[in-house]
C-alpha cells in the first residue's frame, strides 16, 4: 500500500520535472533569441526580457518540488552520508514534518493575498513594452508551495518506507 503510495507521489513529481526541464529548454531558446536579436540586429525586446525571468520563476519554484523528490537539496553530507539508511530516513522524515511543511504552509499561505491583489490590480510590468498579468508568475508562489507540500509528503512516505525496511 506504501510502495503503490510513494509511486503515485513520484509520478506527480516526474511531472512537475517534466514541466520544469520544458521551461529551461524555452528560457534557453528565448535568451538565445535574445542575444542574437540584441547583438547582431540591434533589437531589444522588454517583453523577451521579462519572459527570461517568468521562465527562471517557473525553474526554481516548480524545480523545488522534483529537487526534493529527487533527493538532491543541500544538507550537511559529512555526518549525514555516514548514518544508516534507517537514522538517515528518520532525520529525513523530522525534517519534512518539523521543518518543510511548516515552511511549506506559511509561505504557501501568505503569498496568496499577493496574488489577489496583483490580479485585483491587473498588475503588469512597470517597463514600456513589458508584459501584463503579471499575477500569473506570482501565482506560481502559492501553487509551487503546494506542489512542495504534496511532494514533501511522497518524501515522507518514501523515507517512511526505508525506516520501516518494508523494500
Amino acid at each position: 500500500m506504501l510502495i503503490k503510495l510513494e509511486k503515485a507521489f513520484n509520478k506527480f513529481a516526474d511531472s512537475i520535472g517534466f514541466i520544469t526541464s520544458s521551461a529551461i529548454i524555452l528560457m534557453i531558446i528565448n535568451v538565445f533569441y535574445d542575444v542574437v536579436a540584441r547583438y547582431y540586429f540591434h533589437h531589444v525586446s522588454i517583453a523577451m526580457q521579462e519572459i527570461e525571468w517568468h521562465l527562471f520563476s517557473v525553474v526554481i519554484l516548480l524545480g523545488i518540488s522534483y529537487t526534493l523528490k529527487e533527493d538532491g537539496h543541500v544538507r550537511v553530507d559529512v555526518i549525514y552520508d555516514n548514518l544508516s539508511i534507517k537514522k538517515q530516513a528518520f532525520i529525513n522524515m523530522f525534517g519534512a514534518v518539523f521543518f518543510i511543511l511548516p515552511i511549506t504552509f506559511l509561505v504557501g499561505l501568505s503569498s496568496i493575498d499577493n496574488v489577489l491583489e496583483a490580479y485585483e490590480f491587473m498588475e503588469k510590468s512597470g517597463d514600456p513594452g513589458g508584459l501584463e498579468y503579471r499575477w500569473i508568475v506570482k501565482g506560481l508562489i502559492p501553487l509551487s508551495f503546494l506542489f512542495l507540500f504534496i511532494t514533501t509528503i511522497g518524501f515522507f512516505i518514501k523515507n517512511l518506507i526505508d525506516y520501516k525496511e518494508i523494500r
